[in-house]
């Protein structure tokens, strides 16, 4: 891998981390047609997105800084005044709460399922093909049923077991973290941006143990790639997920999904051509 590799590697987990359009997808085509993916190294490759993963947290951390420092501040402020009188805390200490608990179904089935995620299974493009096509068909539903009626201010407990139900298909490759989470979201009669909003705070505690928990395993397979080309591509991630936030919330506060379902139908369709034409193999 070189430098040149790092950045393209970093640019596309950057923006399609936070975009509906599956940062698995685009990471093992480009993997692939860059010849870093193959049988043998999955779990080194698995491991080199984790850890790249890490700066899209530090991406949606700085984003959402004010957010997450007034949730936190009315969280312990609560705790103190009011105790375990949880229907008398404010939105934003429900809102951690809200988080955490969403985040308990992936953590369970990701510990659960750790050997199919870093194995050859999550690497397959014809999983990823058909999970970018289905997702996309549950995406237009939504859209086409969803009220946009409710905003971030009006989460429940319900919808944020919900939502993180939703979060555990990220796991199948192809899926989407905010594609699947998004699309509950409409489902669950949210406004876009808002489902949108609540859905990058959601990745922020399971994007970040998935990549410290590959840092603390990690072993000198990682680095077939390059200490140098780690740090770039890590970096570059951090970069271009901040502008894929800014830019997909300012979006979908006048526009609607439909792009990414488009898109993600034409990316199946077309990771299948080249499959059956053996331009890359699944």
């Amino acid at each position: 891998m070189q430098p040149f590799h790092a950045v393209v590697l970093g640019i596309v987990q950057g923006l399609t981390e936070f975009l509906p359009i599956s940062s698995t997808a685009h990471l093992t085509l480009t993997g692939k047609l860059l010849g870093f993916v193959t049988t043998e190294n999955t779990q080194a490759w698995t491991a080199f997105l984790a850890v790249i993963q890490l700066g899209t947290v530090a991406a949606v951390l700085i984003y959402f800084s004010k957010d997450l420092w007034r949730m936190t501040r009315a969280l312990l402020e609560d705790i103190r005044t009011k105790g375990k009188r949880f229907a008398e805390y404010s939105h934003e200490s429900r809102l951690v709460l809200y988080i955490t608990l969403g985040t308990i179904p992936v953590v369970v089935v990701g510990l659960l399922a750790k050997d199919i995620i870093e194995g050859v299974f999550t690497k397959n493009l014809v999983v990823i093909a058909s999970s970018l096509v289905v997702l996309a068909i549950f995406l237009w539903i939504a859209e086409r049923v969803a009220s946009h009626s409710r905003s971030i201010q009006k989460v429940t407990l319900k919808d944020s077991l919900l939502i993180g139900l939703a979060q555990v298909l990220a796991l199948i490759p192809g899926s989407s973290r905010s594609g699947t989470t998004i699309t509950a979201g409409l489902f669950l009669k949210f406004e876009r941006a808002a489902a949108a909003r609540f859905s990058f705070l959601l990745s922020i505690p399971a994007v970040l143990g998935s990549g410290l928990y590959e840092l603390a395993k990690i072993d000198h397979s990682v680095f077939q790639f390059g200490n140098f080309n780690l740090v770039i591509a890590t970096f570059v991630s951090g970069v271009s997920g901040y502008v894929a936030i800014a830019w997909l919330l300012r979006y979908l506060m006048k526009n609607t999904t439909m792009i990414f379902v488009w898109y993600r139908i034409g990316l199946g369709v077309l990771l299948f051509i080249l499959m059956l034409t053996r331009v890359v193999t699944p």
